[in-house]
């Protein structure tokens, strides 16, 4: 499942792009949203989301529209870093 960021919570820290493995985190309008095609919740990197590691907000959250196994996860890495 590919996460998301909850945008009433969201600081705006600037803490989450620099740790994503998959560069799935950018601006848009000014508001930090997160890639789903390119988020694997850290799998096939981390042994946890490091933007939800970082966050001091707690606003990341799964994304309900992009339910994942830990396996499809593993494979889109996989496809993202070849």
């Amino acid at each position: 499942m590919a996460l998301v960021i909850n945008m009433d919570d969201c600081t705006s820290c600037d803490a989450c792009p620099e740790v994503c493995p998959n560069k799935a985190i950018s601006v848009e309008n000014s508001n930090y949203v997160i890639d789903p095609a390119n988020c694997t919740e850290c799998v096939g990197a981390h042994d946890e989301p490091q933007c939800v590691a970082v966050c001091p907000a707690d606003c990341i959250i799964p994304d309900p529209n992009f339910k994942e196994t830990p396996e499809q996860l593993q494979e889109k890495y996989r496809s993202l870093h070849g």
